[in-house]
């Protein structure tokens, strides 16, 4: 029960960057808030490279995150051939970070004894004043509200929707990550300072550079981020998720345990169909590792006194870049509709799903279409020549990452 007069509580499941703005801005909003992160040691980011798109700067700002310069900013945008050719080009101002850099903001202007890491939910349970999150080592926690922010695996969701699951369309992305240093003159000097789309047959990636690990953005320390989409059916995902002991990583497998056979099957598929800069980039990568790509959306948000938010409600395909700032805008609504509702929760959270439930569907149709190029490479001939000749390299260039508005 809580006391007359206190705040009301909220517990945040997932303590990554939504998580992170969930907690901050209810925080700042006067709320009693608690943030549990399953992970125990340092977070890392498998995003490595992020998109600064319109709204996520508001959802720091309104985190308590206020910073001049997010990362680094780039001129124009150009395409590759598959001979490492510029086949379209074009002006096109946008900024570029890593998730390591914008995750220490938040966790900058979070309160250090509000973020319990190590601590994973078991399981919740609810009653008509309050949810409870139950944790494997025993604890139970009340709160008014509880965010589930707990991403594409979410314990959660998976309670409340056993059904739903993720909808593999055929294809994953390579992440890699090579320090400036590392590369040949011509390659920096033809990457660096763009947002570049490498349009080769069958193929499809994107590369940029983003500040350095240790946050620099100096020339010659920071680091290039490539994202390199490659067809490859389902009955194959385990092969590619087995590490060396023969152990399966079913919810993805650590990058130091990738097995070397795999990475030096990459290695040469890469030099074999991507343009020859990207194949250098991805060869001289200190960090690799892959997503298989998947659509998620749910038919409902707010369950009672639980709502679900960012990646664990909507994953979209990365092409439309809009993970954290969609879950930051899902965090803005839900912190809008709450407050306007004045304690009448239910309100308020049925105002918050009604809006993001549409935002949702619209972002997660914009990934669908942008991926059907990458779709058709598991299909038919005919299917994969048709997609071939609809593929506009200029178009690919300045729809991918692109602010789009979906409200």
């Amino acid at each position: 029960m809580i006391a007359p007069g206190a705040p009301p509580r909220v517990v945040v499941v997932g303590g990554s960057i939504v998580g992170l703005i969930a907690g901050n801005v209810f925080h700042r909003m006067g709320w009693d808030v608690r943030v549990y992160e399953r992970t125990a040691g340092v977070m890392e980011g498998r995003g490595a490279g992020i998109t600064i798109l319109p709204g996520l700067v508001e959802a720091f700002e309104a985190a308590g995150v206020h910073e001049e310069v997010y990362g680094i900013e780039l001129p124009e945008r150009i395409a590759l051939d598959r001979a490492g050719n510029i086949v379209a080009q074009r002006s096109f101002s946008q900024v570029m970070t890593s998730w390591r850099r914008l995750y220490d903001f938040l966790r900058a202007v979070f309160p250090a004894d509000r973020y319990h890491a190590g601590q994973t939910v078991e399981r919740f349970e609810q009653s008509a004043s309050a949810a409870t999150a139950h944790f494997t080592g025993g604890e139970r926690v009340d709160a008014d509200l509880l965010i589930a922010a707990d991403g594409l695996r979410s314990t959660i969701r998976n309670q409340l929707l056993p059904d739903v699951k993720p909808f593999y369309p055929g294809y994953i992305a390579w992440r890699c990550l090579v320090d400036e240093a590392a590369l040949s003159a011509p390659t920096h000097a033809l990457l660096f300072g763009r947002y570049t789309v490498c349009v080769a047959p069958g193929q499809q990636g994107i590369g940029y550079p983003v500040p350095g690990p240790d946050h620099s953005m100096q020339a010659g320390r920071r680091q290039y981020n490539v994202v390199w989409y490659q067809a490859v059916e389902e009955s194959r995902l385990q092969h590619l998720m087995t590490d060396d002991s023969g152990r399966y990583h079913a919810n993805g497998i650590p990058p130091a345990l990738i097995t070397k056979a795999v990475r030096a099957q990459m290695i040469d598929d890469a030099h074999r169909t991507l343009a020859p800069q990207f194949a250098e980039a991805i060869e001289r990568a200190r960090l690799v590792f892959f997503q298989p790509i998947v659509d998620l959306e749910l038919p409902r948000l707010t369950f009672g006194r639980v709502v679900i938010v960012g990646d664990a409600a909507f994953a979209a395909r990365p092409h439309v870049a809009m993970g954290i700032p969609k879950g930051g805008a899902d965090v803005l609504e839900l912190a809008r509709s709450v407050e306007a509702a004045a304690g009448d929760y239910p309100a308020g959270l049925a105002a918050f799903e009604a809006k993001r439930l549409r935002t949702g569907r619209a972002i997660v149709a914009r990934g669908r279409y942008l991926g059907t190029y990458m779709e058709a490479q598991l299909k038919s001939q005919a299917e994969r020549d048709e997609a071939e000749r609809q593929r506009v390299p200029e178009r690919v260039m300045m729809e991918t990452a692109a602010p789009t508005q979906y409200d």
